[in-house]
């Protein structure tokens, strides 16, 4: 089943799980969005979500969720027990960030790739014993960790601070994988960041939420892979930044912080 979903002043999507997609993905609770529709037809609620987009006037994505789910299909086999992914986990990682956002159904339950679902499964998945070039991980596994937050044990909301630490890495396996370190510069880096703070201007025009959020998340990849470039890691140039800002001293004047001499 499809879910049409409405949040308020914010967007409209479609969804297989809405506790996963927009409760425990986007953070929003059931008194904070409405169903709009629901169907099994994938491709009549796809002509939908466009049309509620246009006329709610919100952003109108750029490409049909009937369009995005094949082109997120990856070819996996789910049997009662396991998950299998058609790669060696050599590149799994690489291709699971390509397909984030890509839903499967279990009998165990429902799964969503996000960069902190990639991180349990490259975590936890085993190479196939019948073919070295798949690998699987297990459903009643995965969908443990998939509860809510409110039944996490306290070991597994360390586990995700974790996670959250390693994004910075994920990105940069990302980037290897694409050949962008033994093929890109720092130069076209700086360009592209140009780029993306053009597009973080212009959503701030426009006072366009998702837009801004969008462009920033952008420019942090593009600064993670410049610094990278240059032989350090963007995690050693933040503490760096913080080490010096964290013992400034000044004062707001027409909404900057101006420093002390």
């Amino acid at each position: 089943m499809y879910y049409l979903y409405h949040i308020p002043g914010k967007k409209i999507g479609v969804t297989c799980n809405l506790n996963r997609r927009v409760t425990l993905t986007q953070g929003y609770g059931p008194d904070e969005y409405e169903v709009l529709d629901q169907s099994d037809d994938i491709d009549y609620i796809s002509e939908k979500e466009i049309e509620l987009q246009k006329s709610y006037g919100y952003k109108v994505d750029r490409k049909k969720y009937n369009e995005l789910v094949k082109l997120n299909k990856m070819n996996i086999n789910v049997t009662e027990q396991t998950t299998t992914f058609p790669y060696p986990i050599k590149k799994l990682k690489g291709n699971l960030m390509d397909n984030i956002g890509f839903e499967w159904k279990s009998e165990h339950g429902d799964f969503i790739l996000n960069l902190d679902s990639i991180r349990w499964i490259m975590k936890n998945v085993k190479t196939s014993m019948y073919n070295n070039n798949r690998s699987y991980v297990y459903n009643k596994a995965f969908a443990e960790w998939f509860k809510t937050p409110e039944l996490w044990s306290e070991d597994q909301l360390d586990e995700i601070q974790t996670i959250s630490n390693d994004r910075f890495e994920l990105i940069r396996d990302w980037a290897r994988s694409r050949g962008l370190y033994d093929k890109g510069n720092s130069h076209t880096q700086y360009v592209k960041l140009q780029e993306e703070a053009g597009e973080l201007a212009k959503a701030l025009l426009k006072n366009d939420k998702p837009e801004v959020v969008d462009a920033i998340g952008d420019m942090v990849v593009v600064l993670t892979n410049l610094a990278f470039l240059q032989g350090v890691d963007i995690e050693y140039c933040i503490d760096s930044a913080y080490k010096v800002i964290s013992k400034r001293k000044g004062k707001m004047i027409n909404g900057t912080f101006v420093k002390d001499e």
